[in-house]
């Protein structure tokens, strides 16, 4: 089974115009609500791909009551754990230029903290947990470390896809796989990364913690994929971008479900490459077919 937790989730409220006017009534031309947050995210592109996973995380409200009535209408399954106050609303503002208005979450208590490592007791050889998104400021940064550490003690696979003080204290735990895009790489060693060669070093300093996958992505630029025995590097397909929201989450999506799938590392890069940027020229989620299609247009060779 596949498991992805969200520990910050949002109810995403995307509002497009023309321009923007401070200090005046503002008239959207275009508006929609979506469930946001990365795991919830690697969820729907999973089934999408043909997958089934079980979202968990902490939701409340009325916003919380909207994200688990969408999810599960697209038949994925769900455990989410009720809090106090209402799941935070994101406002992202598409005009001249993108702008986001990120909500304040609700109160996540310890006990609330429990009951998620009870649920993740469960896991079992087999298993993939898919620990992504940021960590709400009431949860101590050591959350995924924790998280991590046990579900490897049961023999389960995990799945990183964070940044900050949370990324880097995951790392020691030795996940399976970490999916940094070029600037939270460069932030892990307080470098600037302009280029897939530059991001070599870095890449094999994060193996050698024991870690068996770093995929970093430079959006269109590429992507490269690290293992103990080689360095990869796909180009990405040639598409015109008409979403920028959850294409990192659908590689790490496409990389999960080509490795339950058995394809080889190749292809599985390839399927992980080709599933965000299915993503990304579509307005919603990447679908398999469009997955399919965009592999034929990627190439993979070694790097030195």
């Amino acid at each position: 089974m596949i498991y992805t937790v969200t520990l910050n989730p949002a109810l995403d409220y995307f509002v497009e115009l023309e321009q923007v006017n401070l200090g005046a009534v503002n008239r959207s031309n275009y508006d929609y609500k979506a469930p946001g947050g990365k795991g919830i995210n690697v969820s729907r592109v999973l089934k999408r791909l043909g997958h089934q996973s079980e979202a968990l995380g902490f939701i409340g409200g009325f916003t919380g009551a909207y994200i688990k009535d969408v999810v599960e209408k697209e038949d994925i399954q769900t455990n989410f754990i009720q809090v106090t106050g209402d799941t935070r609303i994101n406002i992202k503002i598409k005009s001249e230029q993108e702008s986001e208005i990120n909500g304040v979450s609700p109160e996540i208590t310890s006990e609330h903290l429990e009951q998620l490592q009870t649920q993740l007791s469960v896991l079992n050889e087999g298993d993939a947990l898919v620990l992504a998104g940021s960590v709400p400021a009431m949860i101590p940064s050591e959350i995924y470390e924790v998280l991590c550490r046990s579900a490897i003690e049961r023999n389960a696979e995990v799945f990183i896809d964070s940044s900050g003080e949370a990324m880097t204290k995951v790392l020691e735990a030795q996940p399976t796989f970490i999916k940094p895009n070029h600037h939270e790489l460069g932030e892990l060693f307080s470098v600037t990364l302009h280029e897939p060669q530059e991001a070599i070093p870095y890449v094999r300093e994060l193996l050698g913690k024991g870690i068996e996958y770093v995929l970093v992505s430079f959006a269109g630029d590429g992507a490269v994929l690290g293992t103990k025995d080689q360095i990869l590097f796909a180009n990405t397909p040639k598409g015109e971008v008409k979403n920028s929201v959850g294409a990192g989450d659908s590689v790490v999506a496409g990389f999960l479900a080509a490795k339950t799938e058995n394809m080889s590392l190749e292809d599985s890069f390839k399927f992980a490459v080709a599933t965000g940027s299915a993503t990304a020229f579509s307005k919603g989620f990447a679908e398999r077919e469009k997955v399919e299609a965009l592999m034929m247009e990627i190439n993979i060779k070694e790097l030195e």
